[in-house]
C-alpha cells in the first residue's frame, strides 16, 4: 500500500491518494471501551444517499469515539453496529486516524467545515473516488462521504464514439482546438483537448482540470484571475497562458471560459481551448501536425484532409510516395483522376466532388503519370460532412500493391495455404479434445490413483508438445519424414518415464506421412510404451528393451511392429481389456488402421497397419 497527499489548488481541496490497499488495511476489529448510546438521528442517517459517520471527541479531540458508521460500511463488512460503536478511532481504524486526525481536530477546534477528496487506485487504475465533508454539529464530528462510481463516468472508447463525434474530433485536430464543460465539479473533455496535450484519455480526467494543471509557474496568477472572474454569477474570461505538456513541450494556448448558474444554483463552466503556439514562433507545434504525425513515416497509408478542396488541403507523405511526386511541386487538381484505370470509379469521385454523393469507398488501379507499366492498386475512402455550417472532406488512401502481389503468390500456392490454415485452426482444438477424452476415461478407471492419471497425461502432453515444436519448422504438411519425429519422441519419452528402458528403433529413411497421421500414431506409441512398462519383465542384468520397427508397405500404407518382454504372470486377457487398450483401439480407428497382438515366449508383439496419407479426421 502507498499513500500520497496533495492540496489541489484549482479545486481548493486536500486530496489523499491510496494505492493498492486491502480491506484489512482500513479496519481492525477491537473490543468496546465506551458505553455509547445510539445517535438520535440514526434512522435519518441510514436512509440518505451519502455515507454519514458520527464521532464523539475524546480527551479534547486527541482521539474520537465511534458512535455510528454508515449502513453501507456495516453491510459491506457484515457488522452489526454493536461491533463498531464505542471504539476509539485510533484503534479501530489506525489508517484513517493517521490520515484524518489533524483535520478532525481542526474542525473540532474551529467549528469550520472542511473538504477532503479520497482517491483509490488498484494497480494504478482508478477504482473509487470519495468527496468527504467533515462537519461539527450536535457536539459531534460528522464525516459525510459521497462516493462516485468511476465506472459510470468512464468515457466510451474512441472506436465506439458516434460518427459525428469522430468527424468533430478530426476537425478539432485540424484547427488545434478543444472544448470542455464542468458541471458540479465534474469535467467532460473533447478529443481536441487530448490532441493539444498529446496524450490519451484517463479515467481520472473527469475530476481534474487537466489543462490548467499544466500551467507553468510564471502564469499561475492568470489561472487565479480566470477562476476569480468566472466564479461570478454570469461571467466570461479570455486569457492566453502557457502550459508544459507531460512530454515536456511548451505550448501557448488561448482560453475562453464562460460560466453561469443553472436553475438549481449549480455553476456550469464551459471552455474553449485553442492552441496558438505557431503564432508565437514555436515550431514544436503546428496545425494538423498531431493528426498527420502518425502517418508521416508510412508509405502505405495516407491521410487526406480536405481532399475535395483544391486550395486548402493537407496530405500525409504516403500520398506523394504513391503518385511519385515531390509534395513541394505537386498542385492538387482533378487532372489526377485521368490516371485512374477504372472509369466508373472516376465518375463516382466526380459525383462526390459535385455533392451528388456523400462518400466513396473504392479499390482502384492507378497508373503513375499515365504509364501502364507502373500500376499501383490502392484503396480510396473519402467522406463529405458538415462542420459549423461548412462542408468538409476527409479521406484515407491505402497502397495495396504489395499486398496484392503477395495475394497472387498465395493463390499460386493455394493448396499449401489450405493445409496451413487447417493446422492453425484445428490442431490445438483437436489435441485438447483428445486429451479431454483420455482424462474422462481415466477418471472413471483410476479414480483412486490420481498420480497415475497425471503421469499418463504428462507423457501424452509431451508427445503433443513435440508435434507443435516440429510443426513450426515444417513447410510441407502433406509429406513429413517420420524418422526424425520418432527419434525425438524416444528421447523425450526416456526423460519422462521413471524406469530403466532401452529403445531399439528402426524407421525407414524414405517413409513420409501427413501431419494428420503423426498425431494418433505417436499417441498409440505412447500408450503401448506405458503398457509395456507396466507389464514388462524385470531384468537385473540389463535394462528392459522396447523394439519398434516402422516400415513402408506400399505407396499408401505403412506398418509399426512394437515388441517387449512381458511378465510371466501377465494375464493377457486383462491386458487386452484395459482402459489403455480401449484408447489404442480408438486411436487406431481414427487412423483407419488395424492392430493385432501376438504372444510368443513371454514376448508381446503388436502390429499396427496404417495409411500414410489422411485428411483431417481427428475429432
Amino acid at each position: 500500500m502507498r499513500i500520497e497527499k496533495e492540496f489541489r489548488i484549482l479545486e481548493g481541496i486536500d486530496e489523499i491518494r491510496i494505492f493498492d490497499a486491502t480491506e484489512n488495511d482500513f479496519y481492525k476489529p477491537t473490543p468496546q471501551e465506551f458505553d455509547i448510546e445510539d445517535i438520535p438521528i440514526s434512522e435519518l442517517i441510514n436512509n440518505i444517499h451519502e455515507e454519514v459517520h458520527a464521532l464523539i471527541p475524546h480527551k479534547d479531540g486527541q482521539d474520537f469515539i465511534i458512535q455510528n458508521l454508515s449502513s453501507l460500511i456495516l453491510n459491506k463488512y457484515n457488522w452489526p453496529l454493536e461491533n463498531v460503536k464505542g471504539r476509539l478511532l485510533s484503534k479501530f481504524s489506525p489508517l484513517f486516524f493517521d490520515l484524518l486526525h489533524e483535520d478532525l481536530l481542526d474542525v473540532y477546534k474551529t467549528r469550520n467545515t472542511k473538504k477532503i477528496r479520497f482517491v483509490y487506485y488498484t494497480k494504478n487504475k482508478l477504482t473509487k473516488l470519495s468527496n468527504v465533508k467533515i462537519v461539527f454539529d450536535m457536539e459531534r464530528i460528522f464525516v459525510v462521504s459521497n462516493n462516485i462510481d468511476t465506472r459510470i463516468s468512464k468515457r466510451e472508447d474512441i472506436d465506439n464514439r458516434p460518427l459525428d463525434e469522430e468527424k468533430t474530433a478530426m476537425m478539432e485536430s485540424f484547427s488545434q482546438t478543444g472544448s470542455y464543460y464542468n458541471i458540479n465539479g465534474k469535467y467532460t473533455w473533447s478529443q481536441g483537448i487530448y490532441n493539444i496535450l498529446n496524450r490519451a484519455k484517463e479515467e481520472s480526467d473527469d475530476y481534474y482540470n487537466i489543462v490548467l494543471d499544466l500551467v507553468i509557474p510564471e502564469d499561475k496568477h492568470i489561472v487565479d484571475k480566470i477562476f476569480e472572474t468566472t466564479n461570478k454569477e454570469t461571467s466570461q474570461c479570455e486569457e492566453i497562458i502557457r502550459i508544459m505538456t507531460e512530454d515536456n513541450v511548451l505550448k501557448v494556448i488561448e482560453v475562453n471560459i464562460y460560466s453561469y448558474f443553472d436553475e438549481s444554483g449549480i455553476i456550469i463552466r464551459q471552455g474553449m481551448i485553442n492552441d496558438i503556439t505557431q503564432h508565437h514562433h514555436d515550431e514544436n507545434s503546428k496545425p494538423v501536425d498531431f493528426l498527420l504525425g502518425g502517418f508521416k513515416n508510412s508509405r502505405k497509408i495516407a491521410l487526406l484532409i480536405e481532399p475535395l478542396n483544391k486550395k486548402q488541403y493537407e496530405f500525409s507523405k504516403g500520398f506523394y510516395y504513391l503518385i511519385e511526386k515531390d509534395h513541394k511541386e505537386y498542385i492538387h487538381s482533378p487532372e489526377i483522376l485521368d490516371n485512374i484505370v477504372e472509369k466508373d470509379v472516376v465518375e463516382r469521385i466526380k459525383k462526390l466532388i459535385d455533392g451528388e454523393l456523400s462518400e466513396i469507398d473504392e479499390t482502384l488501379t492507378y497508373e503513375v503519370d499515365g504509364n501502364p507499366n507502373n500500376k499501383k492498386i490502392v484503396h480510396l475512402s473519402i467522406e463529405r460532412f458538415e462542420f459549423e455550417n461548412e462542408v468538409h472532406s476527409l479521406g484515407f488512401l491505402t497502397n495495396l500493391t504489395e499486398e496484392m502481389e503477395k495475394h497472387n503468390e498465395l493463390v499460386e500456392s493455394h493448396e499449401m495455404q489450405l493445409i496451413l490454415l487447417k493446422e492453425i485452426h484445428h490442431r490445438v482444438k483437436n489435441n485438447l479434445q483428445i486429451i479431454t477424452s483420455f482424462l474422462n476415461l481415466e477418471k472413471r478407471a483410476y479414480r483412486n490413483e490420481p498420480d497415475l492419471i497425471i503421469e499418463n497425461m504428462l507423457t501424452r502432453l509431451s508427445s503433443l508438445s513435440l508435434l507443435h515444436e516440429n510443426t513450426f519448422d515444417t513447410k510441407d504438411f502433406k509429406s513429413i519424414n517420420l524418422k526424425e519425429y520418432i527419434i525425438n519422441h524416444d528421447m523425450k519419452t526416456k526423460r519422462q518415464i521413471d524406469a530403466e528402458i532401452e529403445f531399439e528403433t528402426c524407421v525407414d529413411e524414405n517413409l513420409n506421412i501427413t501431419m494428420e497421421v503423426i498425431t494418433p500414431l505417436l499417441l498409440i506409441i505412447d500408450e503401448l510404451t506405458m503398457d509395456s512398462i507396466k507389464y514388462s519383465s524385470p531384468n537385473k542384468t540389463a535394462p528392459n528393451k522396447i523394439t519398434k520397427k516402422i516400415t513402408k508397405s506400399d505407396d499408401n500404407t505403412a506398418s509399426l511392429v512394437f515388441k517387449y518382454c512381458r511378465l510371466e504372470n501377465e494375464d493377457s486377457q486383462n491386458a487386452t481389456h484395459t482402459i489403455r487398450c480401449e484408447i489404442i483401439k480408438s486411436l487406431t480407428k481414427q487412423l483407419n488402421g488395424t492392430i493385432s497382438l501376438t504372444e510368443d515366449d513371454h514376448e508381446n508383439t503388436y502390429k499396427l497397419t496404417f495409411p500414410t496419407d489422411m485428411e483431417h479426421t481427428i475429432h
